[in-house]
């Protein structure tokens, strides 16, 4: 790292003080924190856990480095921390170079990280995102050291959680051990230390019914498919991709067994599941006078009775306690150990069926006792997602269900504090702990956003705030692999203990993930923050381009260009006016100015030569020409319409095939990418199957997810259809374009018949469509081909020279 990037570093980042920034919360929480450190994995074992990370990493450097495990007392405080130092033999040639401490396995290596980060310029992403920028670290013998009395950097809160209860379905379904080792070793090296451990939990629940005199063929419409299991756990659908076959269980034990394994190796806290009332359907046969509740349709089309609609056991009830108490000694039993944190959602999106105080406060005692009988150490772990969307949560409900349990027993994950922070309004979550988290994606869907000011002061202000019960921070996104440089700096707020300069850290982050920078892709970097990483409009961004959300809608309801986009290529935060009530057209998410931002990427472009190498900025490059010509074809597409509306069948005819040439040419960008390829999906999907016909199964499942979602009928779609869109090499040859152009077909023969546009005939065909597609065994690349910087500068000087 050259001298004035290490001493911007230093500015930034210099020893924090010895003093343990606590909060009531984590006084509350402190019995169980003084437990889980008696019961963590020996010194020994978290050592050599986290040199296999940095072997696994940087294997060429493996011996420039001692790690030690050392008490919170060397910390200074009673908050955990690392210490960087100078190693004591340095000095000795073949010697290890630098000394990292700290209280566990996850903070040596989130020391590990933070000295390759600020002394040594590398940068660590996941692979698809373009991976570890790590050719900046000097060779052996030649590590820069650190200050004279070395660099320690303290926890200001014990917990960095991690993962959303979706998260295992929108991007863990198909993950071998591989995977999941590299997933646990970026989990360390960013300083998480509190993740969910959802994986295998179906084969400890057909054991739990076992005791029930369940068996498990009453089980195989309870559990949805592989791609699917986050939403049947919940208790929103059965059935839906399944029945689970043998093999899956049988698998799935056995890779949560090494998930676990690691994470206590390395001194994690994994969070497991517990009982939230969902059983099924047998149950009710089984025990006629327990009280059973049958839930209303979550998202099911009619609703069809196959998949939705599921059983939810009363809390009150006997069997309510019985059942958790079997699943918590259960994994006990299967697993050998717990971390004592359990999570349950009962009310997820599963509304209490009435509003009496005194009743929430009665159904959540009974849930936490369906913990606390199988572990008395027991700790609940709720999303507070519900507290964000359901009116039904009003302060004497809330209250009535956050005091329901003794206090220091319940911590609530701020899911969405980024946006709409619970904390705030509810004074504190009316004292009871709680993680601040960042939401940030849905569904995994792929789109450049963020709100870094917020991330850089959001946890520091509610960490500092009056009788705070913080007691850590978290990332609760619905799917990874996407926008790094949001993770990278909230990963990093789990260390921070004031607010961070953003432009500062930024100027950081581009040296750091290209290994080198300059005027050009600085001056972008500077435009990407102030428009797509600043977005204050409070909207939820789930993706709805025309692309990957192809209106399901009477063109003639749509607003005309100037409508619906008055401020494109304005900076504005104003919304679209839709006329139509009913099946109306979704306005793709727009909070900054487009012209902006191709001029941002008219920077990254011109900077290719310098970078093309990187393989960061190959990612980035492509990401943000797929931005930039996505919210091309929104405009576009608008200007189809407007045609239509004036008869004009030429303009429409052009302007559509100028659409459908797009969608090819976006394709052929995104294949340009690793991150950006479907086959990997699907290939990941196959590999886990035992013979062909779980091999269809597997395939169906994860083709449906990222189209169709759940059920629909000849004409009528899915409710959630393209909600896990992604924007994919080959999905978009293969599907999105077909679907447009199914669309254009129609409304051009509209436009020469002088007929309306024939909704249901669009309906029947872009339905089959899918359908037929998500059956299709065809096979796609899971290797990236073509040239990022000429293809990207191709593109740019087709469709968008002119809007810059």
């Amino acid at each position: 790292m050259d001298s004035s990037l290490a001493a911007i570093s230093l500015l930034l980042f210099s020893l924090f003080s010895m003093v343990y920034t606590s909060t009531i919360g984590v006084q509350y929480i402190s019995k169980l924190l003084q437990i889980q450190e008696r019961e963590r994995a020996p010194p020994s074992f978290q050592v050599a856990a986290a040199r296999g990370v940095l072997h696994r990493l940087l294997p060429s450097h493996s011996s420039a480095f001692e790690f030690r495990i050392i008490s919170k007392e060397k910390c200074g405080g009673e908050g955990a921390c690392f210490i960087i130092n100078n190693h004591p033999s340095s000095y000795k040639s073949g010697a290890p170079e630098i000394l990292i401490s700290g209280v566990t396995g996850v903070e040596v290596l989130a020391g590990l990280h933070w000295y390759l980060k600020y002394w040594c310029g590398s940068h660590i992403s996941w692979q698809k995102t373009g991976g570890a920028q790590l050719f900046s670290i000097p060779p052996l013998g030649s590590l820069p050291r650190v200050q004279v009395g070395g660099i320690l950097v303290q926890r200001p809160i014990p917990w960095n959680y991690y993962q959303n209860a979706v998260t295992s379905s929108y991007t863990f379904a198909w993950w071998d051990w591989e995977r999941w080792e590299q997933e646990i070793d970026w989990m360390a090296l960013q300083g998480i230390n509190l993740p969910l451990a959802f994986t295998g939990q179906e084969t400890i629940w057909r054991k739990v019914f076992q005791k029930f005199n369940i068996t498990n063929s009453d089980l195989d419409d309870f559990f949805g498919g592989p791609a699917f299991l986050a939403w049947s756990r919940m208790g929103n659908l059965h059935g839906w991709g399944g029945p689970l076959p043998e093999s899956w269980f049988d698998g799935q034990l056995t890779l949560q067994k090494k998930i676990l394994a690691r994470m206590y190796e390395l001194g994690m806290t994994p969070v497991l599941p517990a009982f939230s009332g969902n059983v099924p359907a047998a149950f009710k046969d089984m025990f006629p006078s327990a009280k059973i509740t049958r839930l209303g349709n979550w998202f099911s089309v009619k609703p069809n009775p196959k998949w939705c609609c599921t059983y939810l056991l009363d809390a009150t009830d006997p069997l309510f306690i019985e059942i958790g108490r079997t699943f918590i000694e259960e994994q006990l039993k299967e697993y050998g150990r717990t971390s004592h944190i359990y999570n349950c959602d009962t009310f997820d999106e599963n509304t209490p069926p009435v509003d009496d105080p005194g009743y929430i406060s009665s159904l959540g005692a009974a849930i936490f006792s369906g913990m606390q009988s199988g572990d008395d150490n027991a700790m609940w772990l709720m999303q507070g997602w519900l507290f964000s969307y359901d009116p039904f949560w009003r302060p004497p409900q809330m209250k009535a269900l956050l005091h329901s349990v003794p206090l220091g027993k319940l911590v609530v994950l701020d899911l969405y504090a980024e946006v709409k922070p619970i904390w705030i309004s509810s004074a504190q979550f009316y004292g009871v702990p709680y993680i601040w988290c960042m939401l940030h994606n849905f569904a995994g869907n792929i789109e450049m956003y963020g709100i870094l000011d917020a991330i850089a002061s959001g946890p520091i202000e509610a960490l500092t705030s009056e009788n705070s019960t913080m007691v850590g921070v978290g990332m609760s996104m619905e799917g990874i692999e996407q926008n790094p440089i949001v993770y990278d700096l909230m990963s990093e707020m789990a260390f921070q203990h004031k607010k961070v300069d953003v432009k500062a850290w930024i100027e950081l982050y581009i040296a750091r993930r290209y290994g080198r920078s300059s005027p050009l892709i600085r001056d972008a970097w500077n435009i990407l923050y102030h428009t797509v990483y600043n977005c204050t409009d409070e909207a939820y961004d789930k993706n709805r381009d025309v692309i990957v959300a192809f209106p399901d809608v009477n063109p003639s309801l749509i607003s005309s260009p100037l409508e619906m986009y008055p401020h494109y290529g304005k900076p504005t935060s104003r919304r679209a006016i839709l006329r139509e009530k009913k099946n109306a057209y979704e306005q793709p998410h727009l909070w900054y100015s487009t012209s902006e931002v191709i001029k941002a990427l008219e920077l990254f472009i011109a900077s290719g030569k310098e970078l093309s190498a990187s393989n960061t900025y190959g990612y980035d490059l492509v990401d943000l020409t797929r931005q930039s010509l996505a919210k091309y074809a929104n405009e576009l597409f608008l200007k189809i319409i407007d045609a239509y509306k004036f008869k004009d069948v030429d303009k429409v005819t052009s302007l559509s095939q100028k659409f459908l040439d797009l969608v090819e040419d976006m394709d052929t960008l995104l294949a340009c990418h690793d991150g950006f390829l479907l086959g990997p999906w699907l290939e990941s999907a196959k590999q886990l199957a035992q013979n062909e016909e779980e091999e269809k199964q597997f395939e169906w499942n994860a083709r449906t997810q990222i189209t169709m979602w759940f059920d629909n009928t000849e004409e009528e779609a899915s409710l959630l259809r393209d909600y896990g869109n992604k924007y994919w090499s080959g999905l978009l040859r293969d599907y999105y374009g077909p679907r447009a152009a199914v669309y254009f077909k129609i409304l051009i023969e509209s436009v020469e018949n002088g007929e309306d546009f024939r909704l249901h005939k669009w309906r029947r065909e872009w339905i089959k469509l899918t359908n037929n597609w998500q059956s299709s065994r065809k096979l796609f690349p899971v290797k990236s081909s073509g040239n990022a910087v000429s293809i990207s500068r191709s593109l740019y000087n087709k469709y968008l020279r002119s809007e810059s």
